[in-house]
């Protein structure tokens, strides 16, 4: 299990938007556990809020584009990028315009920024989605595709086919996460000589020189095209050196549009809001289809997640047996309501109860037809929360569990005698002061009876 990350301290960058022209000030702070990626308009009235997430893709014209309640985030790719290149979980990004910063147009200057700012672990692992079977996106109008299959890690590879003479067929490949700084992070953007006029005919790139953008000329220049050129990017002279590349940018690899394709990839695939192990294959790949299949992910992970039954070995030899588990709660029947602990870390405990027809509460809860109530499986998952808590104190004996709010409840499925009960409990934060806030959800039968954010403080015995 990995710890999730962020930075130790905040830092800031300032540069200009490629498609608004806007200066914008740009700073990164450290987020709490499970905080994920969110940008935050301290511009606007309330200062809201937009996390990176896929459903909230509103455009996909020349950059990614977010946008939550009117409030609108553009071009978060490359910043994105960097960040899951510096291997982070949560991150708060601050900013005082729309459009992040296009810098170089790569994600060089962001990943520098990560560096200097550090990286420290935090108390929580981290969630990672373990791809078990081939999942695709295919745009049928323009070929593109991606896909995802089974690994023993992370990778990404990408395939560039822009039907041009002047880039041809590029490939991609980045092996691990941990080389993106050194191989992928200064792959800067690029465009093509047609697709450039037509955004200075429609005013976009108003942030846009010839140092942060690869530009390839497909075509033959005219002089009103050369003299458009020079006054949108404040040039007494343009050039095309040998290697069609307008200008004197020089290529920092031969490849460099198959590898800014694949920061691209990495940046927009953040939007899932999991980190993912599995391979990566991209073919012709641009943000409509990247965040397409973003989309499809979140909501596969997202159902999964939903369904998901976890299964135990109930004939091992439990972690704490009833002697253990009265010892450390104060509960005794008919009020102690699990029976066994099977499995506990720092951030986790899983707990059990055989559900009987000599329960006291059946005598009374429909006895022509026994169904344990909600409110005792909530209070059952709570005493398997209190043992994690209690676990943190030398004297648990000395100590009484509270509940302090209890949210989100669901009831799915009715729970009857001669069921087996399964009580997970996941911190949702880390326990502090006593505090316990954790995501707790019963099993029986295969299946999700019940749920619930559960928060709950130990207090010493009077």
């Amino acid at each position: 299990m990995v710890k999730q990350k962020t930075i130790k301290t905040e830092i800031s960058l300032t540069g200009v938007g490629l498609h608004t022209g806007r200066e914008v000030k740009m700073t990164f702070k450290p987020a709490p556990v499970n905080n994920g990626f969110t940008f935050v308009r301290v511009d606007l009235e309330g200062q809201p809020i937009i996390e990176a997430d896929a459903n909230y893709v509103v455009n996909t014209q020349r950059g990614t584009n977010l946008e939550k309640l009117g409030v609108k985030i553009q071009t978060p790719e490359h910043v994105l990028a960097a960040l899951m290149g510096s291997d982070l979980d949560n991150i708060i990004i601050e900013l005082d315009a729309s459009e992040l910063p296009i810098m170089d147009g790569s994600s060089k200057y962001f990943m520098e920024a990560i560096e200097e700012a550090g990286i420290i672990d935090q108390e929580l692992n981290r969630n990672v989605y373990v791809v078990k079977e081939v999942i695709s996106f295919t745009d049928e109008a323009s070929g593109s595709e991606i896909m995802v299959m089974p690994s023993d890690h992370y990778s990404v590879t990408t395939m560039v086919d822009f039907g041009t003479k002047i880039l041809g067929t590029q490939n991609a490949t980045l092996k691990t996460i941990a080389d993106f700084k050194t191989e992928i992070s200064n792959a800067r953007t690029f465009s093509f000589l047609h697709e450039l006029e037509s955004l200075l005919e429609n005013g976009l790139i108003k942030g846009g020189d010839l140092n942060n953008a690869i530009v390839y000329v497909d075509k033959e220049i005219s002089e009103s095209t050369m003299e458009s050129l020079k006054k949108a990017f404040g040039k007494d002279e343009i050039t095309v050196k040998p290697n069609g590349i307008l200008d004197n940018l020089t290529l920092h690899y031969p490849n460099e549009a198959a590898r800014h394709k694949l920061l691209d990839v990495i940046g927009d695939l953040a939007l899932i809001g999991t980190k993912i192990q599995g391979k990566i294959i991209a073919n012709k790949p641009g943000h409509f289809v990247n965040t397409q299949f973003a989309k499809k992910m979140a909501k596969i992970i997202k159902s999964e997640q939903r369904n998901y039954v976890p299964t135990y070995d109930l004939n091992q030899e439990p972690l704490m047996d009833i002697h253990k588990i009265m010892a450390m709660l104060p509960h005794r029947p008919p009020f102690l309501l699990i029976d066994r602990i099977i499995e506990m870390s720092d951030s986790h405990v899983v707990g059990m109860k055989n559900v009987t027809m000599n329960e006291n509460f059946f005598v009374g809860h429909f006895p022509n037809a026994p169904v344990m109530p909600g409110v005792l499986i909530v209070e059952a998952m709570a005493q398997t929360g209190g043992i994690l808590v209690l676990s943190t104190v030398p004297d648990p004996e000395n100590y009484l569990t509270f509940f302090m709010k209890i949210d989100n409840v669901k009831f799915k499925q009715k729970v009857l005698p001669g069921d087996t009960l399964i009580f997970k409990c996941d911190l949702i934060t880390p326990i502090r002061r006593g505090i316990c806030h954790m995501q707790a959800n019963a099993y029986s039968n295969g299946r999700l009876v019940a749920q619930a954010e559960l928060m709950a403080q130990i207090a010493r015995k009077q």
